[in-house]
């Protein structure tokens, strides 16, 4: 098994009224998920709001996250870096390496959708090349939905490849139960896949997943824990999973996941009522209320 296997959390960001990261709230709430079973968490995921920050304020943000070592030297810390511009990219992927980042994940440049697998082996093999040292890894973010662009088997086959050791493997947020047989089929577990859908996580592991990083994990990261336990004694834990299925449920039916999560950990957690980055929108109070209920009862919805 991959030393970075295990549950990851896609991390929340802390937001402060006017917009800028609350840099003090972030090392708490990772406290929060370490002890809650987390092995670590993605920040500045789709989640975390990444793309919605500039360079500098990315900065500022891992830089936070990274004095949660102080205090939990072994909690896993991944960065979220991708951006459309390679050297942007770069100039984050070595920023977090400098602050002793894990890994790397990094959503493939999502401007130009029409792009092929070859110039995307280009992109991710410069990005691997310039920025990641040995040691430490880059996974791809597959997310098609959000980013457009999608990272392919066979892309994912020659990256392996021509890069061991580096290039780690993938986060896979497709949602598509298909989809995650299809790189177990193909990889088993050589290749690190760290799942992104709660609701697929036993599949996932099944197929030889390695774990998983997900937006629900802020909130229900014990359950993912028991699955994820239960997998490495050789069960399965099917009550866990009805609940992560639910909370999953109930994720969906309120969009978007950074608003919802953020409301849920004020409400349930104690945590300040953090904004979310324009052009994403707080939930509206009815809707908060709908899905606080929700979210109260969460052990009767089917």
């Amino acid at each position: 098994m991959h030393s970075l296997s295990g549950v990851y959390a896609a991390a929340v960001t802390p937001i402060s009224d006017n917009f800028a990261p609350d840099l003090d709230g972030l090392p708490a709430l990772l406290e929060f998920l370490a002890g809650r079973g987390c092995h670590g968490a993605l920040l500045l995921g789709t989640t975390g709001e990444g793309p919605s920050f500039s360079i500098a304020e990315r900065k500022q943000v891992l830089e936070a996250g990274s004095r949660i070592r102080e205090t939990v030297p072994t909690f896993r810390l991944f960065a979220g870096v991708g951006t459309p511009a390679l050297g942007d990219t770069i100039e984050l992927a070595r920023f977090a390496f400098d602050l002793d980042y894990d890994a790397i994940i990094v959503l493939p440049p999502y401007y130009y959708r029409t792009a092929g697998d070859d110039g995307l082996y280009k992109w991710y093999s410069e990005l691997t090349k310039r920025a990641v040292p040995a040691g430490r890894g880059l996974l791809g973010y597959h997310i098609p939905g959000v980013s457009g662009v999608g990272l392919s088997i066979d892309l994912l086959k020659r990256l392996s490849e021509a890069h061991p050791g580096r290039f780690l493997g993938l986060k896979d947020s497709s949602a598509d139960r298909a989809h995650a047989l299809a790189l177990g089929d193909a990889f088993g577990s050589d290749l690190l896949v760290l799942n992104g859908t709660d609701r697929l996580f036993s599949d996932a592991l099944a197929a030889g997943a390695s774990g998983c990083i997900t937006a629900m994990a802020n909130l229900v990261s014990p359950d993912l824990r028991a699955v994820w336990d239960a997998h490495l004694a050789g069960r399965t834990d099917p009550a866990a999973q009805s609940r992560l299925d639910r909370a999953r449920a109930i994720s969906e039916r309120f969009p978007p996941a950074a608003a919802l999560v953020k409301d849920l950990l004020a409400e349930f957690h104690g945590f300040p009522r953090w904004a979310v980055k324009p052009p994403l929108e707080p939930l509206e109070p009815g809707r908060a209320e709908r899905a606080r209920l929700a979210w109260r009862t969460r052990g009767q919805i089917a």
